[in-house]
């Protein structure tokens, strides 16, 4: 049975977020929406799931509970009523993307409000053929960023149209790995698109940790 609460500016923030990367983890909503402890947001996700806006489940072992919107909770946001299907091969990556996010707000001094995430750029393209957008854009001073965490190298050619696509579509692009041939492709692009930035995704993590 479920309870009814009271809801905050804050859960809105949290149904938002959720929506705008089809999932998050407590310690991502613990950040994002300001919560002063894991125990202060642990609390209040249980009582936005017992109330029937939020799911939490367990897809990998391993890896902490996935936070998800239920139908109740896409009614109350306005949007797709539809769930959105999480992708147990993406589930790794997308975790690191808010990792991402959480780092270069922090190093930008930006708010979720500068930031598209891939679902909303495709949203944005609308119906036809998909085309590859960037795993979040930070919008800086009337300058557009690409963000993309790649975790496992590509075929060197995809690869380069990716970087290619961001050169001309963004003014920097910013590339998030931990894999030494991604690295190495990477830097070997860099002489001929001036405007990409490596980061390794320790220094992300590590950032995170304090």
């Amino acid at each position: 049975m479920s309870k009814n609460i009271k809801l905050e500016k804050r859960d809105f923030l949290i149904l938002g977020l959720i929506h705008k990367f089809k999932f998050c983890l407590s310690r991502h909503i613990k950040v994002l929406a300001g919560f002063t402890g894991a125990r202060a947001t642990d609390r209040r996700l249980k009582l936005l799931v017992e109330s029937g806006y939020l799911k939490r489940n367990k897809y990998l072992y391993g890896i902490p509970y996935l936070y998800t919107l239920t139908h109740k909770g896409r009614i109350l946001l306005g949007t797709n009523k539809r769930e959105n299907k999480i992708r147990i091969e993406r589930i790794t990556h997308d975790i690191h993307v808010i990792d991402a996010l959480i780092y270069l707000m922090a190093r930008w001094g930006i708010s979720l409000d500068d930031i598209e995430s891939e679902r909303q750029l495709h949203i944005k393209d609308g119906f036809g053929a998909r085309k590859h957008q960037p795993d979040f854009v930070a919008n800086i001073n009337n300058e557009r960023y690409a963000v993309e965490i790649e975790l496992h190298p590509k075929e060197r050619t995809r690869l380069e149209n990716n970087i290619r696509n961001n050169y001309l579509n963004f003014d920097y692009q910013v590339w998030i790995t931990n894999d030494n041939r991604v690295l190495s492709m990477l830097s070997s692009f860099q002489n001929e698109y001036s405007n990409i930035e490596i980061i390794n995704l320790k220094e992300v993590l590590n950032h995170n940790k304090h």
